[in-house]
């Protein structure tokens, strides 16, 4: 059973890292500021709930809570800060 959730570790995180990882190109090749975060906030969302989803299985039951809702935490901060990001973009049109 233990190979089993290493296997599903190493799957579950890799995923996520070749989300950040395209979250990054994202971040290097799109056109303006917009996509660009748009680009990053989707990405990277889902690139570190696969990475904790990873992670779950090799931890005892208050890390995995711990891990949880710091994934929680990261989401709601993400997100209010695109939202304050992509404000100031289309108020002060400073795109580029």
């Amino acid at each position: 059973m233990s190979l089993v959730m290493d296997i599903l570790t190493i799957c579950a995180v890799s995923a996520g890292a070749l989300f950040f990882l395209a979250g990054t190109v994202g971040l290097l090749r799109f056109p303006d500021t917009l996509t660009r975060l748009h680009a990053l906030t989707k990405v990277d969302n889902l690139g570190l709930g696969l990475i904790v989803l990873g992670l779950l299985p090799q931890t005892s039951s208050l890390l995995a809570v711990k891990l949880v809702i710091v994934w929680l935490l990261v989401q709601l901060s993400g997100a209010v800060v695109t939202q304050l990001i992509a404000g100031a973009v289309r108020q002060h049109g400073a795109d580029g």
